[in-house]
């Protein structure tokens, strides 16, 4: 620790100047006192730093000091009450001003008039002073009780203090500086006034400049520390005590080379060549630190190091991607939120947690509506990817061109029109995150191969550009197509179909899970704040409706129920009523190859069939099931020779062509949706 030695003529000025240094200096530094007519100061004096009150009395002392002994000859004030006393005096009065000695005397006159005390005349005098003394008025300094002359009125204006320049050099010559930049110096000597009006004004300036600047430090996420150009510490934040773990007083005025090894302080010192973003090990975290040197006019002056927690600079681009995609794209939704008491879908949804579990690769097929988006998203938000962005793009819904640039981004002037500054892909956006591939199957084959090399390198270079980008993401495709036919006929590329299906998802349509349609009616209800009641017979269209458009047809039908404004909804008010009277013997190109696959599968025997779909068909309306006996009593009674076997064979075969449900035990045998729709086709 370093040593200061004050010196002065009397004990009080000693210990006047000492309490002012300690009040700045603190714990920080050793301080002696000594009085020049001391004997003990003859043993010497043994500081770093010797205070003295004027040059006489360096003289009287030196031959006491080492010669590496630094010297700091004071500069010396008075307080404001002393300064307004004098300024009290009546103008054009004499007064003697009493000092330790005739250099002191001197130079605190001359202070006292730069301090704006010209309206009098000031006398210096001193102890042995020879001059014939009659002034009625005597100014005294430092409680002096070696009063000369006899003066009518006494002025007692305290002891000098040091000036705020004095001060200066003693932090400067101690290397103590930043002490005095971590506390306003001006703050902690209001009540002097200082002869130095152009150093007060700095001071002032930089003391303001350096709030600011420290303000700006503690506000940054990122650790700032800055060292001289020896090393030692002189700045240091809040971020980079959360990162070091060194509180600020534990490491200001320290030596950064030895307590921060592994910042590379010393090599830039040395080098003054930058480091930037080296990543290190700081108390178990990866830290990933750039190190910068302070150079002005060829010199040195130290280098300052900015710290950030990698975890930190992933979540921020985290954060910074999900604002360049926008709130649109996160996703909503749970597995609490996908409704179903099936066992259809309880199987479903119990097979989707388990691949959240995952990181590989999901396929989701299903029809149109049936909520293959609702699935990928309550898988991300059960990943552990859930705190990053889930992006999602519909590959049917944009051109070639536009789909790429989409997908992949581009560079500034990679093509007309292109945005400046480039702008990042969704492959980039969604790093760390999960992409949402719906519709796959309409991808054009180009772009299946683009996307092929991005899933095996995970990597993605802009259109435009010469850099690859690590990427790592997580991709759920969706298709309500048949990709195996589509790899067939050439359509899509089988290399991609089975990267993309290691883990398949098939999402059951809402017509194979009835019992759901009455939950999700009252869910969608509440939805949509309407209070509808359906009829029963409403309901049995509802159960047996074809649900061509799945989840989302019935949520198109419950918000038109909500906007009727109706308390009681029945069979007329169904907005499929009349379509399905209508239309309802039209197939789809699925169910005509189906039904060619039946009718050559079942020869000639079309007739018995459609007598069996027939009275299925009435019953169905009847709200009645009917079992082979019941048939072969109605066949017997209109006259067709069929047998009781002959019609256990029909039913068997019409349920493997999906047109009735055999149920066991009595329970009779029921038409399907598509049987009914087989047997309407067939009649037209």
């Amino acid at each position: 620790m370093k040593k200061l030695a004050i010196i002065s003529y009397s004990s009080q000025t000693v210990n006047t100047y000492y309490e002012q240094i300690k009040s700045l200096f603190s714990e920080n530094i050793i301080v002696e006192k000594f009085c020049i007519e001391n004997k003990n100061i003859k043993e010497g004096i043994k500081a770093d730093v010797v205070l003295v009150p004027s040059y006489n009395a360096f003289k009287m002392i030196k031959k006491y000091i080492e010669k590496k002994t630094e010297i700091v000859i004071a500069n010396r004030t008075i307080s404001k009450v002393a300064l307004q006393k004098i300024m009290n005096i009546k103008e054009g009065k004499r007064a003697l001003l009493l000092d330790e000695s005739e250099e002191m005397a001197l130079q605190m006159t001359s202070v006292i008039y730069q301090l704006g005390a010209r309206h009098i005349e000031l006398i210096p005098i001193y102890p042995g002073c020879k001059e014939s003394i009659d002034e009625e008025i005597l100014i005294l300094l430092g409680g002096n009780k070696n009063i000369i002359g006899s003066p009518n009125k006494i002025i007692d204006i305290g002891n000098s203090l040091l000036d705020l320049s004095t001060i200066i050099d003693i932090g400067v010559k101690l290397d103590l500086v930043h002490i005095l930049q971590r506390q306003n110096i001006e703050k902690s000597y209001k009540e002097i006034v200082t002869t130095n009006f152009g150093l007060a004004d700095m001071i002032g300036k930089t003391n303001r400049f350096e709030s600011q600047l420290d303000i700006l430090l503690q506000i940054l996420d990122d650790g700032i520390i800055a060292v001289n150009s020896n090393g030692n510490i002189y700045s240091y934040n809040e971020s980079a005590k959360n990162i070091i773990g060194y509180k600020k007083d534990e490491v200001i005025g320290k030596n950064g080379i030895e307590i921060l090894s592994k910042i590379p302080f010393d090599y830039v010192l040395k080098t003054l060549n930058p480091i930037k973003e080296k990543l290190i090990k700081i108390n178990g975290y990866d830290v990933v630190v750039s190190v910068h040197p302070i150079v002005h006019s060829n010199k040195n002056y130290g280098a300052v190091a900015i710290l950030k927690k990698f975890s930190d600079t992933e979540i921020k681009q985290h954060k910074l991607r999900a604002q360049l995609i926008g709130k649109g794209h996160i996703a909503k939704y749970r597995f609490e939120d996908i409704l179903g008491k099936s066992d259809l879908i309880k199987k479903c949804k119990d097979i989707a947690k388990r691949m959240s579990n995952s990181d590989s690769s999901i396929l989701i097929s299903g029809e149109s509506g049936t909520g293959k988006e609702l699935f990928a998203q309550a898988i991300h938000n059960s990943s552990k990817r859930k705190d990053y962005q889930f992006v999602a793009i519909n590959c049917g819904a944009f051109p070639e061109s536009l789909l790429e640039s989409e997908l992949f981004g581009y560079e500034e002037g990679a093509f007309t029109g292109a945005r400046k500054g480039g702008k990042p892909g969704l492959f980039e956006l969604a790093h760390n995150g999960t992409l949402f591939l719906d519709e796959i199957g309409e991808m054009p084959l180009n772009l299946q191969k683009r996307l092929l090399r991005v899933l095996q390198e995970r990597e993605v270079m802009r259109i435009g550009g010469d850099r690859l980008i690590k990427i790592n993401i997580r991709v759920i495709a969706a298709t309500n197509r048949d990709l195996k036919e589509m790899v067939k006929k050439g359509e899509f590329r089988e290399d991609l179909y089975y990267r993309l299906n290691v883990l398949p998802l098939k999402i059951p349509p809402l017509r194979v899970r009835k019992e759901d349609i009455l939950l999700l009616v009252n869910q969608m209800k509440n939805q949509f704040n309407c209070n509808f009641n359906l009829t029963e017979d409403a309901k049995e269209l509802l159960l047996s409706h074809n649900w061509r458009g799945n989840v989302r047809e019935l949520k198109n039908y419950i918000e038109y129920f909500s906007n009727l404004g109706l308390e009681n909804v029945d069979v007329d008010d169904l907005p499929f009523w009349n379509e399905e009277n209508l239309n309802y013997y039209i197939l789809d190109s699925e169910e005509k190859k189906l039904l060619e696959n039946f009718l050559e599968y079942i020869g000639k025997n079309i007739q018995k069939y459609l007598f069996v779909l027939e009275e299925l068909e009435n019953s169905y309306i009847d709200k009645k099931r009917l079992g082979r006996r019941s048939l072969y009593q109605l066949a017997k009674k209109k006259g067709i020779f069929i047998s009781e076997q002959e019609i256990r064979i029909i039913l068997i075969n019409l349920e493997k062509f999906l047109m009735v449900e055999i149920f066991k035990g009595r329970s009779g045998t029921v038409i399907t949706d598509y049987g009914r729709r087989v047997f309407k086709y067939l009649k037209g």
